[in-house]
């Protein structure tokens, strides 16, 4: 096996092994406060400041991932998770809620940082370890990409089981313990130079990149957006409140998640490739971003005319059909990406882009609980359906073809 697989393999387990812990957190913390009688736009409120360090987490992570090189961004964010989980550990059931509260989303903000540092240092990885072939690119992003959410699949179902057998703290404490280990391996085992180049000196040269980096980073924002406005608050209460027990809303989300990430690792195989690595995979993002627009749209108008006796059914079907435009979707610009990234400064191109993912999260969470405490899953879906057809009207403004991908120079 070469240096450069091996590395790749070892960013890939430790970033499995972060995800999955992530998960079980985010589970852990909407069910034991859905249980203490927290309503759905607080459960979202909780989630807000997560969501908000994740832009400048990604922001910042870009550019110290390329100043001191990738492995040590990689401990710095499961160092920051440890040290939210420990922080969390610590709530008192004795406090008042607005202390408890605070204290959550205090501690959830650590986690935000923490996640997002981690995925723009794993993620960067991949364009430093794949090399400049297109084909392998794809199919090591699509793989590092579909493992990663099938671990977060897991992680709901892990925190879910946690909750029930140990309790949220003890859940907290063998978390934080796996993260150690994972830090431990991730130092002994990653070259400490891997990623490392000049970053960028001033904000201006920061933020100048190329146009398909500024639009996808755009189209990313509503897409993502589109999957959170149900997925973060919206579904799980929907379907609580249609009867389900907590074990089965946290095991639909779990096998939801995992299906999605199957389909992301065999994403390369749904679209036709070019030799350019961009003029037949782009007209294949606005194929899968219209595929995408289509489902939340039937599934709002099936529950606005009151289709079917189950109205739980319908939506747990037709979500399950959004999976796959959304998986191929989603791996398709996680490619474009490192695609459109300059070589020599992919890490910030990727933090910039991953910011604008965590704007479209924080927007979408948001909306969530909002949506749903005005209009129910009906308007969390229309809402969803507005965002993807944003969405896929970027991906027509999208370049493609030989040279698409390089920045222009900023003068100094």
């Amino acid at each position: 096996m070469g240096t450069s697989a091996r590395d790749y393999l070892v960013v890939t387990a430790s970033y499995w092994g972060f995800t999955l812990v992530d998960g079980a957190l985010r589970m852990l913390v909407l069910l034991h406060f859905f249980k203490l009688g927290y309503s759905p736009f607080t459960l979202a409120f909780l989630f807000l400041l997560y969501e908000f360090a994740g832009i400048v987490a990604n922001l910042a992570g870009g550019w110290l991932a390329t100043r001191f090189g990738i492995p040590r961004m990689l401990m710095a964010g499961q160092s920051l998770q440890i040290a939210g989980l420990v922080m969390l550990s610590a709530l008192d059931p004795s406090w008042t809620a607005a202390a408890s509260v605070a204290w959550v989303v205090a501690a959830q903000g650590i986690a935000g940082l923490a996640k997002d540092f981690t995925k723009t240092a794993s993620k960067s990885a991949i364009k430093a370890t794949a090399g400049e072939g297109a084909g392998r690119l794809f199919k090591w992003v699509a793989y590092f990409t579909g493992s990663k959410n099938a671990m977060k699949g897991l992680g709901f179902f892990v925190g879910g089981l946690l909750l029930d057998i140990v309790g949220f703290r003890v859940a907290l404490w063998l978390m934080a313990a796996l993260l150690g280990i994972i830090l431990l391996a991730g130092l002994l085992l990653l070259p400490r130079e891997l990623g490392k180049a000049k970053a960028s000196k001033t904000m201006r040269e920061l933020f100048a990149k190329s146009p398909g980096v500024n639009l996808l980073a755009a189209a990313r924002i509503f897409m993502f957006g589109a999957r959170d406005v149900w997925f973060v608050v919206g579904l799980p209460v929907f379907l609580y409140a249609a009867g389900w027990r907590f074990v089965e809303v946290g095991a639909f989300l779990a096998a939801w998640t995992i299906a999605y990430g199957g389909i992301q690792a065999i994403a390369p195989a749904l679209v036709p490739r070019s030799a350019d690595g961009l003029s037949r995979e782009v007209p294949g993002a606005r194929i899968w971003a219209g595929i995408l627009f289509a489902v939340p749209l039937a599934i709002a108008l099936g529950l606005h005319g009151q289709l079917g006796g189950r109205l739980d059914l319908v939506v747990v079907t037709g979500l399950a059909i959004f999976a796959l435009p959304f998986a191929v979707n989603s791996s398709l610009h996680s490619y474009l990406i490192l695609a459109y990234a300059g070589s020599e400064k992919a890490a910030e191109d990727v933090g910039f882009y991953y910011a604008a993912n965590a704007c479209g999260r924080l927007g979408g969470t948001l909306l969530s609980g909002l949506l749903y405490q005005w209009g129910g899953m009906t308007a969390c879906l229309a809402g969803s359906a507005a965002m993807l057809l944003v969405c896929w009207i970027i991906t027509f403004l999208l370049p493609g073809g030989l040279g698409a991908g390089r920045a222009t120079p900023v003068t100094r």
